[in-house]
Protein backbone atom coordinates (compact mmCIF):
# COMPACT_ATOMS: atom_id res chain seq x y z
CA UNK A 1 0.00 0.00 0.00
CA UNK A 2 1.63 3.31 -1.08
CA UNK A 3 2.20 5.79 1.71
CA UNK A 4 -0.26 8.70 1.74
CA UNK A 5 1.74 11.83 2.46
CA UNK A 6 0.05 14.64 4.35
CA UNK A 7 0.64 18.20 3.17
CA UNK A 8 2.89 18.73 6.20
CA UNK A 9 4.97 15.66 5.29
CA UNK A 10 5.28 16.80 1.70
CA UNK A 11 6.39 20.25 2.80
CA UNK A 12 8.98 18.77 5.16
CA UNK A 13 10.40 16.47 2.48
CA UNK A 14 10.58 19.25 -0.11
CA UNK A 15 12.22 21.55 2.44
CA UNK A 16 14.72 18.83 3.34
CA UNK A 17 15.58 18.26 -0.32
CA UNK A 18 16.19 21.99 -0.78
CA UNK A 19 18.41 22.04 2.32
CA UNK A 20 20.44 19.12 0.97
CA UNK A 21 20.87 20.87 -2.36
CA UNK A 22 22.03 24.08 -0.65
CA UNK A 23 24.57 22.17 1.43
CA UNK A 24 25.92 20.37 -1.63
CA UNK A 25 26.16 23.64 -3.54
CA UNK A 26 28.45 25.10 -0.94
CA UNK A 27 30.60 21.99 -0.74
CA UNK A 28 31.02 21.59 -4.49
CA UNK A 29 31.59 25.26 -5.33
CA UNK A 30 34.27 25.49 -2.64
CA UNK A 31 36.48 23.23 -4.77
CA UNK A 32 35.34 24.10 -8.31
CA UNK A 33 37.76 25.53 -10.90
CA UNK A 34 40.84 26.13 -8.75
CA UNK A 35 43.88 27.54 -10.53
CA UNK A 36 45.46 24.64 -12.40
CA UNK A 37 42.44 22.35 -11.94
CA UNK A 38 41.34 19.98 -9.20
CA UNK A 39 42.97 16.61 -8.60
CA UNK A 40 41.07 13.34 -8.55
CA UNK A 41 41.51 9.78 -7.40
CA UNK A 42 40.68 6.91 -9.75
CA UNK A 43 38.24 4.30 -8.42
CA UNK A 44 39.22 1.80 -11.11
CA UNK A 45 42.33 -0.28 -11.72
CA UNK A 46 41.47 -0.32 -15.42
CA UNK A 47 39.79 2.70 -16.99
CA UNK A 48 39.00 6.01 -15.31
CA UNK A 49 36.24 6.67 -12.77
CA UNK A 50 37.29 9.77 -10.83
CA UNK A 51 36.32 10.94 -7.36
CA UNK A 52 37.32 14.28 -5.86
CA UNK A 53 37.39 15.81 -2.40
CA UNK A 54 34.27 17.73 -3.48
CA UNK A 55 32.30 14.52 -4.13
CA UNK A 56 33.00 13.33 -0.61
CA UNK A 57 32.47 16.71 1.03
CA UNK A 58 29.10 17.20 -0.66
CA UNK A 59 27.77 13.79 0.33
CA UNK A 60 29.07 14.18 3.89
CA UNK A 61 27.29 17.55 4.16
CA UNK A 62 24.02 16.05 2.96
CA UNK A 63 24.30 13.08 5.30
CA UNK A 64 24.86 15.43 8.24
CA UNK A 65 21.59 17.22 7.46
CA UNK A 66 19.68 13.96 7.12
CA UNK A 67 21.06 12.71 10.44
CA UNK A 68 19.47 15.74 12.08
CA UNK A 69 16.28 16.25 10.09
CA UNK A 70 15.37 12.70 8.96
CA UNK A 71 17.31 10.23 11.14
CA UNK A 72 14.93 7.34 10.47
CA UNK A 73 15.32 7.49 6.69
CA UNK A 74 17.79 5.30 4.83
CA UNK A 75 20.54 6.66 2.58
CA UNK A 76 21.99 5.19 -0.62
CA UNK A 77 24.99 7.31 -1.59
CA UNK A 78 27.62 6.95 -4.27
CA UNK A 79 30.58 7.78 -2.05
CA UNK A 80 29.63 6.46 1.41
CA UNK A 81 27.37 3.56 0.56
CA UNK A 82 24.19 2.38 2.22
CA UNK A 83 22.77 3.42 5.57
CA UNK A 84 19.69 1.42 6.51
CA UNK A 85 16.65 3.27 7.83
CA UNK A 86 13.41 2.35 9.56
CA UNK A 87 10.96 4.79 7.95
CA UNK A 88 10.49 2.92 4.67
CA UNK A 89 12.12 5.72 2.66
CA UNK A 90 15.62 6.10 1.24
CA UNK A 91 17.48 9.20 0.10
CA UNK A 92 19.45 8.40 -3.04
CA UNK A 93 22.43 10.74 -3.34
CA UNK A 94 24.91 11.41 -6.12
CA UNK A 95 26.96 14.33 -4.76
CA UNK A 96 28.48 15.09 -8.17
CA UNK A 97 26.97 13.43 -11.20
CA UNK A 98 29.52 14.17 -13.91
CA UNK A 99 32.76 14.23 -11.94
CA UNK A 100 34.71 14.10 -15.21
CA UNK A 101 33.00 17.33 -16.23
CA UNK A 102 33.50 18.83 -12.78
CA UNK A 103 37.24 18.28 -12.77
CA UNK A 104 37.40 19.62 -16.35
CA UNK A 105 35.68 22.86 -15.32
CA UNK A 106 32.49 22.45 -17.38
CA UNK A 107 29.15 23.65 -15.90
CA UNK A 108 27.05 20.61 -16.82
CA UNK A 109 27.69 18.39 -13.78
CA UNK A 110 25.08 18.36 -11.05
CA UNK A 111 23.99 17.19 -7.62
CA UNK A 112 21.32 14.47 -7.65
CA UNK A 113 18.98 14.07 -4.68
CA UNK A 114 16.24 11.48 -4.85
CA UNK A 115 13.72 10.23 -2.31
CA UNK A 116 12.63 6.66 -2.98
CA UNK A 117 10.58 3.95 -1.42
CA UNK A 118 12.75 1.42 0.40
CA UNK A 119 13.51 -1.58 -1.81
CA UNK A 120 14.73 -5.09 -1.11
CA UNK A 121 18.37 -4.71 -2.13
CA UNK A 122 18.26 -1.36 -3.95
CA UNK A 123 16.14 1.78 -3.57
CA UNK A 124 12.56 1.42 -4.80
CA UNK A 125 10.43 3.71 -6.93
CA UNK A 126 11.37 7.41 -6.77
CA UNK A 127 8.92 9.79 -5.08
CA UNK A 128 10.72 13.10 -5.46
CA UNK A 129 13.91 14.37 -7.02
CA UNK A 130 16.24 17.33 -7.39
CA UNK A 131 18.76 17.99 -10.15
CA UNK A 132 20.89 20.93 -9.00
CA UNK A 133 23.59 22.75 -10.98
CA UNK A 134 25.45 24.82 -8.39
CA UNK A 135 27.67 26.90 -10.70
CA UNK A 136 24.78 28.08 -12.86
CA UNK A 137 22.55 28.32 -9.80
CA UNK A 138 19.82 26.28 -11.46
CA UNK A 139 17.62 23.79 -9.61
CA UNK A 140 15.11 21.36 -11.12
CA UNK A 141 12.66 19.83 -8.65
CA UNK A 142 9.92 17.28 -9.22
CA UNK A 143 7.55 15.41 -6.93
CA UNK A 144 4.40 15.73 -4.80
CA UNK A 145 2.63 17.70 -7.51
CA UNK A 146 5.58 20.06 -7.99
CA UNK A 147 7.57 20.40 -11.23
CA UNK A 148 9.64 23.55 -11.33
CA UNK A 149 13.00 25.03 -12.23
CA UNK A 150 14.52 27.93 -10.32
CA UNK A 151 17.59 29.73 -11.59
CA UNK A 152 19.08 32.81 -13.27
CA UNK A 153 15.94 33.26 -15.39
CA UNK A 154 13.62 33.06 -12.41
CA UNK A 155 11.17 30.26 -11.68
CA UNK A 156 9.19 28.33 -14.27
CA UNK A 157 7.07 25.23 -14.55
CA UNK A 158 8.75 22.12 -15.93
CA UNK A 159 6.89 20.64 -18.87
CA UNK A 160 8.32 17.99 -21.20
CA UNK A 161 7.77 18.32 -24.95
CA UNK A 162 4.72 17.01 -26.76
CA UNK A 163 4.89 15.25 -30.13
CA UNK A 164 6.59 12.07 -31.23
CA UNK A 165 8.29 12.52 -34.61
CA UNK A 166 11.54 10.59 -34.20
CA UNK A 167 13.06 12.26 -37.27
CA UNK A 168 12.78 15.64 -35.52
CA UNK A 169 13.96 14.46 -32.10
CA UNK A 170 16.99 15.66 -30.14
CA UNK A 171 18.84 12.79 -28.42
CA UNK A 172 21.41 13.08 -25.62
CA UNK A 173 23.77 10.59 -23.97
CA UNK A 174 26.82 10.98 -21.77
CA UNK A 175 29.25 8.72 -23.63
CA UNK A 176 29.32 7.94 -27.38
CA UNK A 177 30.16 4.31 -26.52
CA UNK A 178 26.90 3.79 -24.54
CA UNK A 179 27.69 0.61 -22.62
CA UNK A 180 28.59 -2.69 -24.26
CA UNK A 181 29.22 -3.18 -27.97
CA UNK A 182 25.67 -4.51 -28.38
CA UNK A 183 24.18 -1.55 -26.50
CA UNK A 184 26.33 0.84 -28.49
CA UNK A 185 25.09 -0.65 -31.76
CA UNK A 186 21.48 -0.21 -30.65
CA UNK A 187 22.15 3.40 -29.72
CA UNK A 188 23.83 4.01 -33.09
CA UNK A 189 20.69 2.78 -34.86
CA UNK A 190 18.65 5.28 -32.91
CA UNK A 191 21.11 8.12 -33.45
CA UNK A 192 20.82 7.66 -37.22
CA UNK A 193 17.07 8.28 -37.06
CA UNK A 194 16.96 11.49 -35.00
CA UNK A 195 17.63 15.08 -36.04
CA UNK A 196 20.43 15.78 -33.57
CA UNK A 197 22.58 13.75 -31.15
CA UNK A 198 24.68 15.36 -28.42
CA UNK A 199 27.01 13.95 -25.75
CA UNK A 200 28.66 14.72 -22.44
CA UNK A 201 26.15 16.64 -20.35
CA UNK A 202 25.62 13.96 -17.67
CA UNK A 203 22.56 14.65 -15.48
CA UNK A 204 21.96 18.03 -17.10
CA UNK A 205 20.54 16.22 -20.12
CA UNK A 206 17.70 14.84 -17.98
CA UNK A 207 17.03 18.35 -16.68
CA UNK A 208 16.82 19.67 -20.23
CA UNK A 209 14.34 16.94 -21.11
CA UNK A 210 12.13 17.89 -18.15
CA UNK A 211 12.38 21.54 -19.21
CA UNK A 212 11.04 20.80 -22.69
CA UNK A 213 14.30 21.43 -24.55
CA UNK A 214 15.13 17.92 -25.82
CA UNK A 215 13.26 14.69 -26.53
CA UNK A 216 15.36 11.70 -25.50
CA UNK A 217 18.15 10.60 -23.16
CA UNK A 218 19.47 7.06 -23.67
CA UNK A 219 22.17 5.50 -21.49
CA UNK A 220 23.38 2.14 -20.16
CA UNK A 221 25.34 0.84 -17.18
CA UNK A 222 23.80 3.26 -14.68
CA UNK A 223 23.43 2.94 -10.91
CA UNK A 224 20.38 3.82 -8.76
CA UNK A 225 21.98 7.08 -7.65
CA UNK A 226 22.34 8.09 -11.33
CA UNK A 227 18.62 7.81 -12.07
CA UNK A 228 16.42 8.21 -8.98
CA UNK A 229 16.32 12.01 -9.05
CA UNK A 230 16.08 12.34 -12.86
CA UNK A 231 13.17 9.88 -12.98
CA UNK A 232 11.22 11.86 -10.39
CA UNK A 233 11.89 15.20 -12.09
CA UNK A 234 11.04 13.97 -15.59
CA UNK A 235 7.88 12.16 -14.52
CA UNK A 236 6.70 15.26 -12.63
CA UNK A 237 7.19 17.21 -15.86
CA UNK A 238 5.05 14.74 -17.82
CA UNK A 239 7.84 12.66 -19.34
CA UNK A 240 8.53 8.95 -19.15
CA UNK A 241 11.57 6.96 -17.97
CA UNK A 242 11.93 3.18 -18.35
CA UNK A 243 14.55 0.62 -19.18
CA UNK A 244 15.01 -0.26 -22.86
CA UNK A 245 12.26 -2.89 -22.65
CA UNK A 246 9.70 -0.57 -21.08
CA UNK A 247 10.14 -1.78 -17.50
CA UNK A 248 11.15 0.18 -14.38
CA UNK A 249 14.52 1.93 -14.60
CA UNK A 250 15.06 3.05 -11.01
CA UNK A 251 17.53 0.25 -10.24
CA UNK A 252 19.82 1.53 -13.01
CA UNK A 253 21.17 -0.36 -16.01
CA UNK A 254 19.75 0.66 -19.39
CA UNK A 255 17.71 3.86 -19.27
CA UNK A 256 15.40 5.39 -21.86
CA UNK A 257 14.05 8.80 -20.88
CA UNK A 258 11.53 10.39 -23.23
CA UNK A 259 9.48 13.57 -23.35
CA UNK A 260 6.25 11.67 -23.97
CA UNK A 261 4.82 8.21 -24.61
CA UNK A 262 4.83 8.56 -28.40
CA UNK A 263 8.51 9.39 -28.76
CA UNK A 264 9.30 6.77 -26.10
CA UNK A 265 7.57 4.03 -28.09
CA UNK A 266 9.34 5.02 -31.30
CA UNK A 267 12.77 5.06 -29.66
CA UNK A 268 12.20 1.78 -27.82
CA UNK A 269 11.25 0.03 -31.05
CA UNK A 270 14.58 1.07 -32.59
CA UNK A 271 16.63 0.09 -29.52
CA UNK A 272 15.03 -3.35 -29.50
CA UNK A 273 15.96 -3.81 -33.15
Amino acid sequence: MPHAFSLAEQADLLSTAEALAEAARGATLAHFRPQGGIGAENKLTSGFDPVTVADRAAEAAMREILATRRPKDGIWGEEYGVTKGTSGFTWVLDPIDGTRGYLSGTPTWGVLIGLSEEGESKPGAPLMGVIDQPYIGERFLGGFGTARVTGPMGQAELRARAGGDLAQAVLFSTFPEVGTAEEGAAFARLAKQVKLTRYGTDCYAYALLAAGQIDLVVEAGLQPYDVAAPIAVIEAAGGLVTDWAGGPAYEGGRVLAAANAEIHAAAMAVLQG
